[in-house]
């Protein structure tokens, strides 16, 4: 069974959010991501979407952290998430640049039923897959490929690397190995953490992006 997440108000929600985001939120985004905390209190006590340890600060650790990459996302038209569980970082990433074509990829039926129902209550058009990563249906072209709190194998991760130029991997203290032959971009703190980061990386000829924010790292 998971925990229960804090009963916070809208305020309480969007004060928080807003320390935690990289740049300022719109009410409206405010607005859908408060619909997916509705819909991740009523479902976490069924599938630990959020665990008991960081259930007290779900704004900062998992809202703010997948907001933290929005610097990293460029002019990306096309976004894939991959182990999307409770929506972090995809979910998060396509209330914030509604512009942005997002695909969540989720194996677990009962949490890809769950992202279906937080996409909907949020009113996101963000398209959710319930399949494994290696299925052929699930790779499409993208800009970018994103995954959190997942362990991808190195033939995964390969395959990836085939439909796009450039990844985002939220990781911690361990180093993780890019593809072959590609190379580690930019490096992003976390707040509140000596370890947790997101990484970009980059396909060969790939410029990574530039950023402008306090706790950028150079490779």
């Amino acid at each position: 069974m998971g925990s229960h997440l804090p009963d916070l108000t809208l305020d309480d929600f969007s004060s928080r959010l807003g320390r935690s985001a990289p740049e300022a939120v719109s009410e409206e985004v405010v607005r859908a991501l408060w619909a997916h905390y509705g819909e991740l209190r009523r479902w976490n006590p069924r599938l630990s979407l959020v665990g008991p340890g960081t259930a007290e600060e779900v704004v900062e650790r998992h809202y703010g952290e997948a907001l933290a990459a929005l610097p990293l996302l460029g002019d990306a038209r096309a976004l894939l998430d991959v182990g999307s569980g409770g929506g972090f970082p995809g979910l998060v990433l396509a209330a914030a640049r509604p512009e942005l074509e997002v695909t969540l990829v989720e194996a677990r039926e009962r949490k890809w039923a769950f992202l279906q129902a937080a996409a909907r209550r949020a009113e996101l058009s963000c398209k959710c897959l319930n399949a494994r990563v290696s299925a052929a249906s699930a790779i499409t072209p993208v800009d970018v490929v994103t995954w959190r709190a997942v362990r991808l194998p190195g033939a995964i991760v390969e395959k990836l690397a085939t439909a796009t130029r450039r990844m985002l991997v939220w990781c911690g203290v361990e180093e993780l190995d890019p593809p072959a032959g590609w190379a580690r971009g930019r490096v992003l703190a976390l707040a509140g953490s000596s370890e947790r980061r997101v990484v970009e990386w980059v396909a060969p000829g790939v410029e990574a992006h530039r950023v402008e924010a306090p706790g950028a790292e150079n490779s």
